[in-house]
This record gives C-alpha cells, structure tokens and sequence, in this order.
C-alpha cells in the first residue's frame, strides 16, 4: 500500500521519465548484476560469490595499460612531468575538442580498419561512451514514436540507450540460429513491412554483440543497399572492430561504401568508443562519425550535455599518438583474446556444451537449448535463476536481448584473471556433472523424473580435487592456453 502511494506520488510530483521504468532494470540482464553486487565472487573473502560473466570489458591488457602510463607521466596534468600544461587543459573548452584528441582518434580508427579507409578529424564528435553516443545519434535522426530496425539478438542496454529519453522505439528483425544469426535483406524487409511505425533507420553492430560475429562485404553491401533503397539511415556501432583474433576479419562500413557508386553517405553513420578495443570504459570516450554535415553539426552542439573531460583528453591523444605502443597494444591485445576465447571454448567443448563459433568480440554465445525442460522462455528463466544464485556465475540469458529462440546465453571472458575463468569453468563442470548424475538415475526404475537444477540442486566449489582433475591442470588432457603459459 504505500508503495503504491509512493507510486501515486511521483507520477504526480516527477516527469513521466523519472516515474516511469523506461530504464529497461526490469531485464534478467539487469538482474543478473544486482545478484552479482550483492554477492560478488572473491577467492579469499567470497569463494562462493557470482562470478560476473554479464560484463563485456577487455582487462587482458591492463599491464601494458598501466605499463605506459607509467612512462609516460607527462601526459597527465596532475604530475610534476605534465602540471605545466595545467593551465592550458583545465580552462574551458568549445564541445568540438581537442584538435589532436580527434586527431588522433581519427589515425586509431583507421588503424583498428587496417588503414583502408580515412577518416576526418573535423567529423569526429565526442561523447559520453557509447551509452551517450547512440542517444545523441537516435537525437538526431528520430522523433518520438519513430523506429529503428535492429537485428536480433542484439545488446540489452539499447533499449535504455536508445528509448528511453528519446521516445524511439526498436523494431526488431529476427535473425535465425539455423544461418548462425545472420542478417538477411528477406529479414530485413518483413520487419520494415510490418512495423507499423515510421522506420528512421537500421542499427547493425559489428562486430556483433552478442554473438562475436562479424559481417562480411556482401553483407554490409546489402545492408547499404537497403537503407539507400527505403531512404533511411544505417547506424553502424563498431566499438568491437579492434577484437577480432583467429581468422575473424572485420569489415568497417566505412570501407564498403567506398565500393557503393552513387552511395547516399548522408544516411551513414558510425559509433565507436575506446572501452572495448583499448580496455578503458571509465573514461567514457564515445564517438560520433557521421558522413551528413546537418548530423555532425547538430550531434557536436548535443554533446555539451555529456563531453568527455580535456583531461582524459589530453591523456587519449598523448597515448593514441604513441604509434609503437598502439600497434604493441593491438597486437597483444589480439593474442591474449584469442587466447582467452580458447580456454573457454574448449573447456566447454570437453563438457559437450555447444556455442556459436565466431572470432570476435569479448563473449561467446553458449547454447545451453539441450538442457531446457520445455522450449520456452520461461524455462530459459528457469535455468538462467540457477545458473545465478546456485551454480553463480551471471551470464545473460538470450531472452533479454531479444533472441527469439530460447536457451542461448551470452558468456563475457575477458574482463577476468586466469584463476577465476578456471574456477568458473570448474563450476560449470560440477553442474553438468550433476546433470550427467541425474540423468543415469531417470534412466533406473522408479525414479522420479525431474531437472536435477530444480530447487533441490546443491552445488560445492570447495572440492579439494578442484585443480589436480579440473580444466588446464598438469595431469588435464586438455593443454593450457599460450596465455596460461604465458602467465606461470
């Protein structure tokens, strides 16, 4: 009752934003991180907290990180190297920033695209992250009520990042597991056909997140010839396009419509960050590259409201100008990813769980759809619950970025050390162990038919045994991966 009292009086007292849940925290990805703060794995103090495997965040690289930072002090206005500069950073600053911040960000975009395109320091906008990025763009492109196609499954927070202050809504296309998730135009016609709202544009992420994959040059080519045939705009998010390792090549947009004649440019865009390629989400450098001036011009007055601080400025374009270290950073960067994806992959693999294969991004996306009771979200829900609170480990159920095929699930590895991702892969082993348990006991007479992760399950992570017959010990029929080498 005074819930509901309290309810009554914000609806009254506050704008329909504030009061309302537009925020999208009622999603199982949301919940998944309050299960993991509220109990958050720690080898000495929680051994048996949630290990966070819902928080995509490259931390394979933070020594090198640290590593130049410390030779580098000058590029910090807060030490004795670099306070000179003091001054000349902390005064105002016009939202068009530095010159050699876009300078330089504008070299490591087309570094991270193997240097086959250019791109215009003087069409670089900053922004708040990516978060702060998208919104501007939907800003910029929509009204209220408009719709942007997104293929599925796609990231969960776009539903807070585009909606909900803009009052766009995400009309998706459904992409199917059968073609491993990719993007058709027939797909990408019937969604237009029936969306029943005005359609602004498409929103594409590539590499993508959540699958890891990336999409080729027909694809991306179909996908220009698409929006350029219905007249509206293709957002390209590319925040993943320096994760690629293996055979995985990425393809920006900004290459292929080089290849397009008669290509209308003013209907593309692209949204990039430094939080995944470079590891660095709290300094929160989101970027806008529009090739429409009307868009640039208004995007760059929009960022007043979230631009990102000339401190971090100045520290951005003195790193990003390090040509050795960019190229060392990108090149390890690959390696340890790669590394990394493998220790998962084929830890899971000796488990006999299925993923999509893919070589990219900072996830896998693990088919658990074996282990559903019924083919359903709400199963999905049900596993995912113990998954969380009883074998603790958060991943992202598929369900929350609207795949339409229940049982997927979006596994983050490497925002972790070595010592967690064993333990985490022990954890999941002891849970399939008992799977494999219950089901020889279905298999014996008068037993009773059931999920063995019903509620009666009881998971231990203090077996002894844990790394003399776990994953990637010396006696493991399954070699260690070069980082595990690398790292004892």
């Amino acid at each position: 009752m005074v819930a509901l009292t309290a309810e009554k009086q914000d609806r009254k007292l506050l704008s329909r934003i504030a009061a309302g849940d537009g925020h999208g925290e009622n999603s199982a990805y949301f919940d998944g991180w309050k299960a993991y703060e509220e109990n958050s794995f720690h080898p000495i103090d929680r051994p048996d907290g949630v290990i966070q495997m819902g928080l995509a965040e490259n931390q394979l690289c933070g020594d090198l990180m640290r590593k130049w930072v410390l030779e580098h002090p000058e590029a910090s206005i807060c030490t004795p190297e670099g306070v000179d500069q003091f001054s000349d950073i902390a005064i105002f600053q016009d939202y068009h920033g530095l010159p050699e911040f876009r300078q330089a960000v504008a070299k490591f975009m087309e570094k991270t695209r193997n240097n086959k395109v250019k791109f215009d320091p003087d069409r670089i906008v900053m922004s708040g992250g990516a978060t702060g990025a998208h919104e501007t763009v939907a800003f910029c492109l929509a009204n209220p009520g408009d719709g942007f196609l997104v293929p599925t499954p796609y990231y969960p927070g776009f539903d807070r990042d585009l909606r909900w202050r803009t009052g766009v809504n995400l009309v998706p296309v459904t992409c199917h597991s059968s073609n491993g998730f990719k993007i058709t135009v027939e797909d990408l016609e019937a969604a237009y056909e029936n969306a029943n709202i005005p359609v602004k544009g498409l929103l594409i992420t590539n590499p993508s997140n959540p699958l890891g994959t990336t999409l080729d040059r027909d694809c991306l080519k179909s996908l220009v010839n698409f929006t350029n045939d219905k007249g509206i705009h293709l957002i390209a998010d590319e925040i993943y396009a320096a994760t690629t390792f293996g055979q995985s090549e990425f393809i920006s947009v900004a290459e292929v419509i080089e290849e397009i004649p008669d290509c209308n440019r003013d209907l593309i865009h692209i949204v990039y960050s430094l939080s995944k390629d470079m590891g660095l989400p709290g300094l929160r450098v989101g970027i806008i590259y529009s090739y429409n001036n009307r868009v640039v011009n208004i995007a760059r007055k929009m960022s007043s409201f979230g631009l990102v601080s000339t401190q971090t400025q100045h520290l951005i374009a003195n790193m990003l100008s390090d040509e050795d270290f960019v190229d060392q950073f990108l090149r390890e960067s690959k390696l340890r990813l790669a590394a990394r994806h493998a220790e998962l992959t084929i830890g899971l693999d000796g488990l006999g769980i299925g993923w999509l294969k893919a070589g990219a991004g900072l996830f896998i996306w693990m088919d658990l759809r074996n282990l559903l009771k019924t083919a359903t979200f709400e199963s999905e829900t049900e596993l995912w619950r113990v998954i969380v609170h009883k074998v603790k480990l958060n991943v992202s159920p598929g369900g929350s970025c609207h795949c339409h095929e229940p049982g997927w699930f979006r596994v983050c590895f490497a925002n972790m050390d070595h010592k967690t991702m064993e333990t985490a892969l022990e954890r999941i082993k002891v849970f399939t162990s008992q799977l494999e348990e219950e089901s020889l006991n279905r298999t014996k007479p008068m037993a009773k038919k059931k999920k063995c992760w019903q509620s009666s399950l009881r998971l231990s992570f203090k077996d002894t045994r844990r790394f003399e017959d776990g994953f990637f010990s010396p006696h493991s029929p399954v070699s260690p991966s070069p980082l595990l080498r690398a790292q004892t």
